[in-house]
């Protein structure tokens, strides 16, 4: 099947992304594999998506799940050869699907070539990493890493400090050192020759740092300063984004997409606007920190929906004319929308309705492996059972020092931990979840047996199905992918409400967020002329404007 070759496809598109280690694995080994993702593509084109977003099956010693990188050129063994990733690529291809790659190159793992030469003293490698002299004993400044504890590491044979803003396994790269940058274009330019269809750029915008590196604010009992003001968005960075746009993706049909966390509308609408050529969209994460407490992502909160309501329409106003969103709920980095925002007793209804929500909006919609499903977190009780750096450093440094009581960080870890989103793809119901023939590296949800793909499959009113519906209709009606946006009962507490417009067609979207029956309270002349069904949750309707449901959705095209 050909592949699409209109101007902007990713517009019309929708992307899935594959966490490899939990997709599927062929070699009973207990890890996925490229093999196992071949095996299940099929199934991705029966859900009906564009495009596949590749986590990082780079070659690793896998101290943060393949996020740092020792050879940007191949794949590590534990998920197969380059072959397979050749088998994997035409697999794609050949039934008119994409194949977007994880590029991660703020850091590379302290094993890649690069930082051994640096640390080694190598003239040519050296200036590749940030190495300063330490400060009254200590590290050069007060920055904390991502993943708790200081960003500076003192390398004894060096006799300096490198700066890492992750795991101290994680050396950042200096891009102030323009031949890291034509390094760094050299492997994206490799990968796109080999077949790749593009990137998803893993935290993109920490990549200028500000040259004096100062102290940042201390925040608090953690006593380590923020980098954020000094490596987040930093003063280049347009420069180097345009620059490799310049290098490596003009003239080419390719997806790009920055993960920035701590970006703005104002400078996302720079980042996407076509004239800059910089980026086809980036992933914001304003919306999923919107219920974490004084304590941080494992101190959670309840979310109110006006508050993911007026950050949501905040940024498709601000992106409608210039630019471009993507949408997510999920990825491997997020617990499971279900258990987070939606309601694990209305499991299918809230699934949908979530789903719903965010697919009629403008922008790029990503579903993550098992969301289709309505895949719900662990709820994993012991410390034991997790394998995440950043769940296993938080409970070391809160619980095993002092600072949060065990059980509330347990409880926080359960709902938060990036884990939720890593246990295995749930294939079927037999054990294991047809995911392997071994041992899992991480456990799989005992829900299994409930909830598989298998069984949503065969079912028509799964949300399996419902997800088929909502990515053909982005295909049928281009007024859910170029239409403008317009909010609806902005403080309703409990419904989110909202217009599409293009041309004469209007689209009215209408979820409750809640499992409490809710009042509609709406001018019926927004849905335009006679509005008719496209898509709902509940097999039945009383009305476009009757009272919602619990979790319910509904979505009507009229004329205006």
């Amino acid at each position: 099947m050909p592949l699409e070759q209109s101007a902007d496809w990713w517009k019309s598109s929708v992307v899935y992304q594959i966490y490899p280690s939990s997709f599927h694995d062929s070699d009973g080994d207990g890890v996925g594999d490229l093999p196992g993702v071949i095996a299940r593509l099929d199934y991705l084109k029966l859900l009906g998506v564009d495009v596949v977003w590749l986590s990082p099956v780079y070659p690793s010693p896998w101290d943060d799940n393949g996020y740092d990188i020792s050879d940007y050129r191949d794949i590590h063994p534990r998920f197969g050869t380059l072959e397979d990733w050749d088998r994997l690529r035409d697999g794609l291809h050949e039934r008119g699907m994409r194949l977007v790659m994880d590029l991660v190159v703020n850091h590379t793992s302290d094993e890649h070539p690069w930082f051994t030469a640096s640390r080694a003293g190598d003239p040519d490698k050296r200036d590749f990493y940030f190495w300063r002299p330490g400060r009254d004993g200590g590290p050069p400044n007060n920055w904390g890493s991502v993943f708790s504890g200081p960003a500076w590491t003192r390398d004894e044979a060096a006799g300096e400090y490198y700066l890492h803003l992750f795991t101290r396994r994680q050396p950042d790269l200096n891009w102030e050192n323009p031949r890291v940058r034509e390094a760094v274009h050299d492997v994206a330019r490799w990968w796109l020759d080999r077949g790749a269809d593009g990137f998803r750029m893993d935290v993109i915008n920490f990549v200028s740092k500000t040259r004096q590196m100062p102290d940042g604010p201390v925040p608090g009992e953690h006593g380590h300063g923020s980098f954020a003001e000094y490596a987040v968005n930093g003063p280049r960075l347009h420069e180097f984004l345009h620059e490799m746009h310049r290098e490596v993706f003009a003239g080419r049909d390719v997806l790009t997409v920055g993960e920035m966390p701590g970006v703005d509308v104002a400078q996302a609408r720079v980042h996407t606007d076509p004239a800059n050529r910089e980026l086809d969209m980036v992933f914001q994460f304003e919306h999923v920190e919107l219920d974490h407490g004084p304590g941080g992502k494992f101190d959670p909160r309840p979310l109110d929906l006006r508050d993911l309501k007026r950050s949501l329409n905040r940024w498709q106003e601000g992106l409608g004319g210039t630019g471009w969103n993507s949408l997510y709920w999920n990825n491997h980095d997020q617990p499971r929308a279900v258990s987070r925002f939606g309601d694990e007793r209305y499991r299918v209804e809230s699934a949908t309705a979530l789903a719903t929500t965010l697919h009629m909006m403008k922008g790029t919609p990503y579903v993550y492996q098992g969301e289709e499903l309505g895949m719900t977190n662990a709820h994993l009780a012991d410390i034991g059972d997790y394998r995440d750096v950043e769940t296993l450093n938080y409970h070391r440094a809160a619980v095993e020092g002092g600072r949060v009581d065990a059980d509330a960080a347990m409880a926080g870890i359960a709902r938060m931990s990036r884990d939720n989103a890593r246990t295995p793809m749930q294939w079927d119901a037999s054990p294991n979840a047809g995911f392997t023939t071994g041992t899992p590296w991480i456990g799989v949800n005992p829900n299994h047996v409930e909830i598989n793909a298998e069984a949503a499959v065969a079912d028509q009113g799964s949300v399996f199905h419902y997800y088929r519906r909502l990515i053909a209709l982005r295909k049928e009606h281009p007024v859910i992918v170029h239409g403008r946006f317009e909010p609806l009962a902005e403080e309703d507490p409990a419904v989110y409400a909202y217009t599409r417009t293009l041309d004469d067609r209007v689209l009215t979207v209408l979820v409750n967020w809640g499992a409490d029956t809710a009042p509609l309270d709406l001018d019926p002349k927004v849905a335009g002329r006679d509005p008719e069904r496209l898509i709902g949750n509940y097999p039945e309707e009383d009305g476009l404007f009757a009272p919602l449901r619990p979790w319910e959705a509904r979505v009507h095209l009229g004329r205006s």
